[in-house]
């Protein structure tokens, strides 16, 4: 591979040029996804907050690919016009994304409450990452394609296959076609098109004032076309993967990211120091997302193991998720620097040179 695509594993606090939107946005991510997790152990909630914690867990899987493409579209832009360490940065990601595939495998089998969306992931950075070189033209086309497609296909193939993936033997087949067409949680074909929309995201370096607005104007009537329609046609809910689940999910995720660039573009004080100690806490958890997101299953199947149960009110157990898992993040990200697993997953890829990762020590 050549040496422009292999980098020092650098602590993410000491790294002067990441762009907050993205990390910011991932610290929204996965704070959305342990509330989501924690809920299970909180049933006994009132309407209002039950009914947040359904839009936090409907956020956070596209909120994450979206964050996902966007750092895709930064690694290929510092490769620059070097052919060799583009196609170093597209292996990297291939292996990356097998990785992703196999530790949400394994994370799968610990016993845990949670859908873990990390095999989807892995596919779709493996499969995205080369389609960040199109143009935006080709980028915006592909993304529409897939935008179109994906919920009549996922339709398709759960009419002709999904019998025979629930009810056979379990197959490398038969987890493909899962994860690209027929979860009832995740899927390649939803997630995909929020990757290629954080690549865009990027080309227009996170927007600014004006790109906040257009989000919001265009998250409001995004989020309520959904119930709206629903109220037309009659229709209880919306099946996931359909096109009133995209909108739904569109409203949400143009609304955080919109309102995050509006408060990045805030220039003045005090407003703008109020900001970033807001957005502090959320970049901490955000750079080392990956290893918190590990970190949250196993502190979940070491729950159920010790009999807190799905279903359950447990507020002790609610606020271990919720406020202790990204206590522990923050304080890792500043006393030790990058995630241990994006370390280790950064070496076996050959994207980071093998070294501690705090280096180099704050001055």
């Amino acid at each position: 591979m050549s040496g422009s695509a292999v980098v020092t594993p650098i602590a993410p606090r000491l790294q002067a040029d990441r762009y907050p939107v993205p990390d910011v946005a991932r610290g929204v991510a996965i704070m959305a996804m342990l509330v989501a997790h924690a809920g299970p152990v909180m049933t006994a909630q009132p309407a209002a907050t039950l009914f947040l914690q359904g839009q936090l867990n409907d956020v956070a899987s596209p909120l994450f690919a979206t964050t996902m493409g966007a750092a895709a579209a930064i690694v290929l832009a510092k490769a620059g016009s070097n052919r060799g360490a583009v196609r170093a940065v597209i292996v990297q990601n291939v292996i990356r994304g097998a990785i992703l595939v196999g530790l949400g495998l394994w994370l799968a089998t610990w016993g845990s409450w949670i859908a873990v969306v990390l095999s989807f992931l892995g596919i779709v950075l493996a499969v995205g990452t080369p389609l960040v070189l199109l143009r935006t033209r080709l980028l915006i086309a592909v993304l529409g394609v897939v935008l179109v497609l994906g919920a009549p296909l996922n339709e398709a193939v759960l009419a002709a296959t999904g019998p025979l993936i629930t009810e056979g033997e379990r197959t490398p087949a038969s987890f493909l076609l899962e994860w690209i067409f027929l979860s009832p949680h995740y899927r390649v074909t939803n997630l995909l098109p929020w990757f290629l929309f954080g690549a865009l995201l990027f080309r227009i370096r996170f927007g600014g004032r004006t790109a906040g607005w257009v989000l919001l104007a265009i998250a409001v009537p995004a989020w309520f076309a959904d119930p709206l329609i629903r109220s037309i046609t009659g229709a209880e809910f919306s099946p996931t993967g359909s096109y009133l689940d995209t909108l739904h999910d569109t409203g949400l995720v143009l609304l955080v990211l919109g309102l995050i660039m509006l408060l990045n573009s805030i220039r003045h004080r005090p407003a703008e120091t109020v900001v970033r100690a807001v957005f502090l806490p959320l970049r901490a958890i955000g750079s080392i997302s990956l290893s918190l997101y590990v970190f949250q299953v196993g502190v979940v199947a070491l729950m159920y193991k010790n009999g807190i149960r799905f279903g359950s009110t447990d507020p002790v157990a609610w606020l271990v998720l919720v406020v202790g898992v990204p206590i522990v993040g923050i304080l890792w990200w500043r006393f030790v620097g990058r995630g241990p697993i994006e370390w280790l997953i950064g070496v076996v890829s050959g994207r980071y040179r093998p070294g501690f990762f705090r280096r180099p020590r704050e001055r």
